[in-house]
């Protein structure tokens, strides 16, 4: 036969071409520094990679899976969704963008809340989902919060957020910066009726969200090698005129400067989340 030399000989690889079968998508995972950690395994270490250390960007059902006790969660206030306020189009129509964000993440926005355990204490988790339109934050986010918080006032529950976001969502204009000052003075009525709240910020951290609620939790928390800031570097470099630090963004670095107050590997977040909630409301 004219093609024997492509056959595979037993003496090296002796799997024929007809029976290979291919990978599938998703079973393995390739972090920034080149390490491939098998997806199970990687699920299994609470989405951070074994080897560097690496923390895989989540959404909200992997994080109340990792938080919540057996992953049993009741979902609050689920049906709140955004609408076009401001009949706004850019490359589209943002009614066109929101129906094909819900469509692909089966998302109804940037947030979720949930009421859960985390070993034992019962308090509710807002977490952003960063597949939703980079996790901006509009009407809905800004709702959504303002529900949890008052819930959290009426069963005196601890409350968290979980931040990942790229900041205020530009479709809703005036309306997202509005939602600032409207969490804003939510979190004044939680920390006036004592009950403690947590922010952990992951990658990215950025815009409004670090300018206002991300920074004023009574305990601020952030992930490994997060990036957190306002602006990116690119501008805040062309504004100032001069070079900037190396990782001067990043979460250890925000932490020598004192603004965050730990960092903490998502292995070791639901424990950690639970010893501070019994510690700050003295149980």
């Amino acid at each position: 036969m004219a093609f024997d030399w492509f056959k595979r000989k037993k003496k090296n690889i002796t799997t024929g071409t007809e029976e290979k079968k291919d990978v599938p998508k998703g079973l393995w995972h390739q972090t920034p520094s080149g390490k491939i950690v098998e997806h199970d395994e990687l699920k299994r270490n609470n989405y951070v990679s074994p080897e560097d250390g690496f923390h895989v960007r989540i959404g909200s059902a992997e994080f109340y899976d990792i938080l919540f006790d057996e992953g049993k969660f009741t979902e609050l206030h689920p049906d709140v969704e955004s609408v076009d306020m401001l009949k706004f189009k850019d490359t589209k129509a943002y009614t066109d963008r929101l129906k094909e964000v819900k469509s692909k993440t089966k998302l109804k926005d940037s947030i979720r809340n949930a009421r859960g355990s985390v070993n034992g204490v019962d308090m509710v988790i807002s977490c952003m989902d960063f597949a939703f339109i980079g996790g901006s934050l509009g009407s809905v986010m800004g709702e959504k919060i303002r529900r949890a918080v008052d819930y959290c006032i009426e069963h005196q529950l601890p409350y968290m957020i979980i931040c990942q976001s790229g900041g205020a969502r530009m479709q809703e204009a005036a309306y997202s910066l509005m939602q600032l000052a409207k969490v804003q003075s939510k979190l004044a009525q939680l920390s006036d009726k004592k009950l403690p709240y947590i922010a952990y910020l992951c990658d990215p951290t950025f815009g409004g969200i670090t300018a206002s609620f991300a920074m004023t939790a009574d305990v601020i928390m952030a992930e490994p090698g997060a990036l957190i800031g306002f602006a990116g570097p690119r501008v805040i470099r062309e504004t100032i005129g001069r070079d900037l630090p190396e990782g001067f963004q990043t979460s250890e670095f925000i932490q020598e400067k004192g603004f965050v107050d730990f960092i903490v590997k998502r292995t070791e977040i639901k424990e950690t989340v639970s010893k501070t909630v019994k510690l700050l409301m003295n149980k």
